[in-house]
């Protein structure tokens, strides 16, 4: 039975945060059922529901979900470590992320590590502190100690962006190696023979890099110039080391940029300096952002699935968490080059 009316009373003020008892106060009911008509609206009237929502918004009240998680074992909660949210690059592998986990009733928390001076063993100090039902990191580089934490932790993780042997515990991405190799490949069949990089100074894009020197001296191309600019990547920088290449090297025919932003810093600087894009150089960019097909000339580039690499660490974390077994716990999405016009 509901509980009669009783004289209202407002909410506490300057004593902390409001509480479920300041909710049912308001809304004349007792706690217990204030607590039903949030958790499960069904089992009370709709007037008395009606009651305890406008308490809610009219103090603010916000569920402590940390209790009920307590009592459960489960946070609801899965946190996500990216090295940035500059640029377009991550941004596909979020938002499919945080859709795929809302559709299974999980919220999504973000945080950004950075590439040089990695905040990655900080944030997981703070993430593990908290018991997320999962953690998804960006690649497969942790320091010992960040490894350590999060074997430690028994708490289901999902690495992302690259592809290894021996993941912690899932993996869901791509080799940074192949595509380094299919990209030289690419280029030495359209009969470029003098190529050069210019690529973010982060790990992943030193791989891909190494694979795409290594492949072109294998085709005894020689060594070839490579210029590192800080990442994030940007148009800026694209453009700075476009000018560094040329002064560096003579001749230079072809260019992979280990972003489209990059490329298009290159394609802009090419067309200050008169230099004809492919005639004269051609250039190749990574990521197939939305507005590589509408650049002039259109943007040849390296096209990764960043939304199925969220959608899949989503199921990785659901399903763990909901007691399913995984069978296959790496998942390589791979990568297709898109030939356009710039190449």
């Amino acid at each position: 039975m509901e509980d009669a009316p009783a004289r209202a009373k407002r909410p506490r003020r300057g004593s902390g945060a409001v509480t479920l008892h300041d909710v049912a106060r308001l809304a004349q009911v007792a706690p217990m059922t204030a607590s039903r008509a949030l958790n499960t609206p069904s089992r009370v009237s709709p007037e008395v529901l009606e009651r305890v929502r406008e308490a809610v918004r009219s103090t603010g009240y916000v569920r402590n979900h940390a209790a009920g998680a307590l009592a459960s074992t489960r946070s609801r909660l899965v946190a996500a470590v990216v090295p940035t949210l500059v640029g377009p690059v991550f941004m596909p592998t979020i938002q499919a992320l945080t859709a795929a986990l809302s559709d299974h009733g999980y919220q999504l928390m973000l945080g950004q590590s950075g590439y040089v001076d990695s905040r990655e063993d900080a944030l997981l100090d703070a993430i593990i502190g908290r018991r997320p039902d999962g953690i998804v990191l960006t690649g497969t580089v942790h320091s010992p100690e960040g490894r350590q934490r999060l074997l430690a932790a028994s708490i289901p993780v999902v690495e992302t962006w690259d592809l290894i042997a021996d993941p912690l515990d899932m993996l869901v991405g791509f080799s940074h190696e192949a595509l380094g190799r299919a990209v030289a490949e690419f280029l030495i069949a359209k009969g470029y023979r003098r190529l050069a990089v210019i690529a973010g100074d982060d790990e992943r894009a030193r791989r891909r890099q190494e694979a795409f020197r290594a492949a072109a001296a294998e085709r005894g191309l020689g060594d070839m110039p490579a210029v590192a600019v800080p990442a994030p990547t940007t148009l800026r920088s694209g453009r700075i080391a476009l000018g560094e290449l040329l002064q560096r090297a003579d001749g230079v025919d072809a260019v992979f940029c280990s972003s489209d932003l990059l490329a298009l810093g290159v394609l802009t600087e090419a067309r200050v300096r008169g230099l004809d894009v492919p005639s004269q150089l051609a250039v190749v960019g990574l990521g197939d952002h939305e507005f590589s097909a509408d650049l002039e000339p259109a943007l040849t580039t390296v096209r990764i699935d960043g939304s199925a690499i969220g959608r899949q660490a989503a199921q990785f974390i659901v399903d763990r968490a909901e007691g399913r077994e995984i069978a296959q716990r790496v998942v390589d999405v791979g990568f297709s080059i898109v030939d356009r016009a710039s190449a």
